[in-house]
C-alpha cells in the first residue's frame, strides 16, 4: 500500500485530566500524541484540538462528544472525542477535571500540498519579507525598483541613475562565478550583497506571463537574513537639521518595525497555508485576518514615512521625461493581480509618446498606483477601471483613472485629500479603508511637480480622478 494512503486505527484511547487541564494519565496512543505535540504525561495538555474540547466540558460541567482531528508532526490524527467532566473524589488533583475518551482512533499520513497552491504561497511570503522588490523586463532588466531599507537606498539610487540595468549588474552575487546572462531559475534563490549594506540578502525571481520558460518579465525580491538595527535604521538623524521628534516615525522607526511586521505576516501566512500541516479551518481563518491586519500596518508605516517626506521643508521631485502612457500601463500591470482576484477589467488608454510630461517617474507611478488601488477597492467586481492618458485643455497633460463605484458627492470631494480622509465612501465588503494619507500624499506629490490632482463624477457613474503635469 502507498504510503501517502497508510492508515492506522485502533480502538480508542483514555486519559484523565484535573481542574487545570493537566493530563495526568493517559493510554500509550494519547500519551504518544501528547509527547509528540511537546507535552509530557503528567503536564498540561499540549494538543490544542483536545485542550479546547476538555475545557468546553469543564466550564460547562456538559458531556461533549465531537469528532476532532490534530497533526501530530508526521501525521494525522483523527476520532470521535468524549469528554466528560469527573464527579468530585476523594483525590483532590481530579476534581474539576475530564475524562477523555477517544474512539475510532485513526493516525494516517496527510496527502501532499498542491504544488502550485504550495508555491504560491511561497511567494506570498518572500513579497511579505522583501525589503527591495522590482519589475524587470524579458531581459531581466530593471523597469521599476523600491527599496524599503535604508541600507537598501544606494541600490535605488543607482537604479535612477542608470535605468535599464541588468538587476544582477547592481549586486554582488555570492557564489556565482559565471558572468550574465544567465538563466533565471539559476540565479532564484542565490544570495547576494548590496552596496553599503552590512546583512546578507537571498533573491528571489518569480516570472511573470502564462509561460515561465519564457517570461514575460519577472518579479525580483531581495529578502535580509538579518533584521534591520536600529543603529542602521536611525544612522545619520541625529547630525540632520531636519532630525525632529515628529519626523523619527519614519526616519527611525518605520524601518525598525517593518522587519518583525514582515516576520508576522510571513508567519501567518505559513500558517494560514497550512504549510506546517493540517489545521482547522477556523485557526485558518484567525491566521489569515492576523496577516490581513498585519499588511494594513505595514501600509500604514509606508504612508506615515511618504507623509514626513512630502512634508519635509524644501521637498523637491526630480524633473525628467516621463511618459504618462508607459506609467500607466506599468501600474495597471503592477495591481494586474488584485484586479483580477476581483474580476475587474483594468484598460490603459493612450500612445507611447505621445504624452509626456516633466515631472519624477518614480513618483508619478506611486501615484498612480494610489488611484488605481483605490478604484479596484471601490469597484463591484467584475466591472471595468479606465486609466487614460490625454493632452489637457490648458495644454498641460494629464493622466486619469475613472472607476464606476459608488462615487463621491460635491461635498466629499472637498475634503477627499484632507489628511487621514478615508474617501468617505463605503468600501466593498465594509473592508478597512487604509490609513486615510493614500491621497493627500499624491496630491502633495502632484503640487510638488508643479501640477495637481483633482476628483470629479465620472461618466456613468463613480469617480474620475485626474493628475495634470506639465507638458514636456
Amino acid at each position: 500500500m502507498n504510503t501517502m494512503d497508510r492508515r492506522d486505527t485502533l480502538l480508542g484511547a483514555r486519559g484523565l485530566t484535573d481542574a487545570r487541564d493537566w493530563l495526568l494519565n493517559a493510554d500509550e496512543p494519547l500519551a504518544e500524541l501528547q509527547a509528540r505535540c511537546g507535552g509530557r504525561v503528567p503536564g498540561p495538555l499540549a494538543i490544542p484540538e483536545l485542550l479546547d474540547l476538555v475545557r468546553q466540558g469543564r466550564r460547562m460541567g456538559l458531556r461533549i462528544a465531537r469528532e476532532f482531528s490534530a497533526f501530530d508532526g508526521e501525521a494525522l490524527v483523527s476520532g470521535f472525542a468524549r469528554i466528560h467532566p469527573a464527579a468530585a473524589d476523594e483525590d483532590s488533583r481530579v476534581s474539576g477535571g475530564c475524562e477523555v475518551l477517544v474512539e475510532n482512533w485513526q493516525r494516517s499520513i496527510p496527502p501532499a500540498p498542491d504544488s502550485r497552491a504550495f508555491a504560491e504561497r511561497l511567494d506570498a511570503i518572500d513579497r511579505a519579507t522583501a525589503e527591495v522588490s522590482a519589475r524587470l523586463d524579458a531581459r531581466q532588466r530593471v523597469q521599476v525598483l523600491s527599496a524599503l531599507a535604508p541600507d537598501a537606498m544606494s541600490l535605488q539610487q543607482a537604479s535612477y541613475a542608470s535605468p535599464g540595468q541588468v538587476w544582477s549588474d547592481m549586486v554582488s552575487l555570492q557564489g556565482i562565478a559565471h558572468h550574465q546572462p544567465l538563466h533565471w531559475r539559476l540565479l532564484d534563490g542565490a544570495a547576494c550583497r548590496l552596496a553599503g549594506s552590512q546583512r546578507h540578502w537571498r533573491v528571489r525571481l518569480i516570472p511573470l506571463g502564462a509561460d515561465p520558460q519564457a517570461p514575460a518579465g519577472f518579479e525580483l525580491l531581495l529578502i535580509a537574513d538579518e533584521p534591520l538595527t536600529a543603529d542602521v535604521a536611525g544612522a545619520g538623524i541625529g547630525d540632520s537639521e531636519e532630525a525632529t521628534p515628529t519626523r523619527l516615525i519614519g526616519s527611525a522607526l518605520t524601518p525598525v518595525l517593518r522587519q518583525p511586521v514582515a516576520r508576522i505576516i510571513a508567519n501567518a501566512e505559513t500558517i494560514r497555508a497550512r504549510l506546517a500541516g493540517p489545521l482547522r479551518d477556523e485557526y485558518s481563518d484567525y491566521a489569515g485576518t492576523i496577516a490581513s491586519a498585519g499588511q494594513h500596518l505595514a501600509a500604514m508605516l509606508d504612508d506615515l514615512a511618504d507623509l514626513e517626506v512630502v512634508e519635509t521643508p524644501g521637498f523637491a521631485t526630480a524633473h525628467e521625461p516621463v511618459d504618462l502612457a508607459d506609467a500607466a500601463r506599468r501600474a495597471a500591470g503592477i495591481l494586474g493581480v488584485r484586479a483580477q482576484n476581483r474580476d475587474i477589467r483594468l484598460i490603459v488608454n493612450g500612445e507611447h509618446g505621445t504624452v509626456v510630461a516633466i515631472a519624477e517617474f518614480r513618483r508619478v507611478l506611486q501615484i498612480l498606483i494610489n488611484l488605481i488601488g483605490n478604484a479596484i477597492a471601490y469597484s463591484p467586481g467584475g466591472s471595468t477601471v479606465t486609466i487614460a492618458a490625454e493632452t489637457a485643455s490648458t495644454g498641460e497633460v494629464a493622466v486619469s483613472v475613472a472607476d464606476v463605484g459608488p462615487g463621491v458627492t460635491p461635498e466629499q470631494a472637498l475634503r477627499i485629500f484632507e489628511k487621514f480622509e478615508r474617501l468617505g465612501r463605503d468600501s466593498d465588503g465594509g473592508k478597512d479603508k487604509g490609513s486615510g494619507l493614500g491621497l493627500y500624499i499624491s496630491r502633495r506629490l502632484a503640487e510638488a511637480m508643479q501640477g495637481s490632482l483633482s476628483v470629479e463624477a465620472a461618466p456613468g457613474g463613480g469617480a474620475l480622478f485626474r493628475l495634470q503635469l506639465p507638458a514636456a
